[in-house]
């Protein structure tokens, strides 16, 4: 039964992963992000971590995608279309995300993992040590990662709503 759930988790994931991005309608696309994440949080369900899975659904899946979509809402029409991209730019991204795939494969297949025990006794100190630590078995970097993918994502929600604006304003001025 396991299986069986991992596998529509799985098939879930990548289509809504792929309809958020083929989307040329910024709220369905949100829309698709939203089930994307909370196809992530059924994983951590699946395998036994219950608290990342009703993290990942109240601050990914809940808080994120709604800011999203009341970002989109109040910057755009709710019927905003996005223009399809040249065919030169789709290329060069499509060779960039296969570039991307490559080297996470190559650094996948190449290094080894290695288990890091936990301490044996868990209190408050060790962990936000471990937290905090950059060195082995510390979760320094993935905070910093996370950050910055999280402060892209707002400079990119800014950028479209800038050039959305700009677009308004240039309508404007030509009709008067």
């Amino acid at each position: 039964m396991e299986k069986i759930v991992f596998y529509i988790l799985a098939f879930a994931m990548l289509s809504f992963s792929l309809m958020s991005v083929l989307s040329q309608r910024l709220l369905r696309s949100a829309v698709y992000l939203f089930g994307m994440l909370a196809s992530i949080a059924g994983f951590y369900f699946l395998i036994g971590y219950h608290f990342l899975g009703a993290v990942q659904l109240t601050v990914y899946a809940g808080g994120i995608v709604v800011l999203i979509i009341f970002s989109i809402l109040l910057t755009h029409e709710i019927d905003y279309k996005m223009e399809r991209p040249s065919w030169l730019r789709a290329g060069a991204a499509g060779l960039v995300c296969l570039g991307g795939a490559a080297m996470v494969f190559h650094l996948l297949s190449t290094n080894q993992f290695t288990r890091v025990e936990a301490p044996e006794r868990s209190d408050l100190n060790s962990l936000g040590e471990l937290l905090l630590s950059p060195g082995d078995g510390g979760y320094l970097l993935p905070f910093e990662l996370i950050s910055i993918l999280l402060l892209a994502a707002m400079i990119g929600a800014i950028v479209i709503a800038k050039h959305h604006l700009a677009g308004n304003e240039n309508q404007e001025n030509k009709t008067l």
